[in-house]
């Protein structure tokens, strides 16, 4: 298990923010579970870098980070000495979600699993492939599970969620070689100033230029 010190209450709100896999707001918090997300508690996982929290209006809005999506691959400290029914159930769930249920899923990881595309909706899981696959092919297929249509663009931010389980330099080498292919396209946004916090941090490097949008069959 890794040693960072999460709190039963920290595991159990990455467990949350896995299930909604999307921006939920303290008021959204609020309203279906009854608590926030606020004071050190959200600075430690904003520290961990494993929630990303940002500012909409008045409003602090969280999601599930990409070393989230990671750390609730390993075990969580679920059991509390003052609900450990709670606390077994939980572990149980996270357990069989990561031992069972994905392995069948067809998915490679959590953030598969459970990803939402940008109006909200589940995303089907893709279908077959196995963890020996190249990570070319995985993201052809990824971006056919995203793009509205073939050559349709699909934001950077859309789909590094998605390879959580894949270290970073080594998933942009992947995008700069499928770069070179003929029918694969990556290029800046051509209005930088419409970009989010997420999107500028999802953008890959090549060329020396931050590129965030990705097509393939054009």
């Amino acid at each position: 298990m890794t040693d960072d010190g999460l709190t039963p209450t920290e595991s159990a709100i990455l467990l949350l923010l896995m299930a909604e896999a999307r921006e939920i707001s303290n008021a959204e918090l609020q309203e279906r579970y009854k608590f926030t997300l606020t004071g050190q508690s959200r600075k430690k996982l904003n520290d961990l870098r494993y929630v990303a929290t940002r500012k909409v209006g008045r409003a602090y809005v969280h999601q599930l980070d990409d070393k989230g999506w990671v750390r609730v691959r390993d075990g969580l400290a679920l059991d509390s000495p003052r609900a450990r029914a709670l606390g077994a159930a939980l572990s149980a769930l996270h357990d069989n979600l990561r031992d069972r249920v994905l392995p069948r899923s067809g998915c490679h990881n959590l953030g598969e699993l459970f990803y939402r595309g940008e109006d909200g909706v589940q995303v089907e899981p893709l279908a077959g492939g196995d963890d020996g696959a190249p990570i070319e092919e995985r993201i052809r297929k990824a971006y056919v599970s995203l793009a509205d249509e073939p050559g349709g663009w699909v934001s950077l931010a859309r789909l590094r969620p998605l390879f959580a389980d894949v270290d970073r330099e080594f998933f942009d080498e992947a995008l700069r070689r499928l770069n070179r292919e003929a029918d694969v396209n990556i290029v800046p946004e051509s209005n930088q100033k419409t970009l989010t916090a997420e999107q500028i941090e999802a953008a890959v490097d090549i060329g020396g230029r931050a590129k965030h949008l990705l097509a393939i069959g054009v």
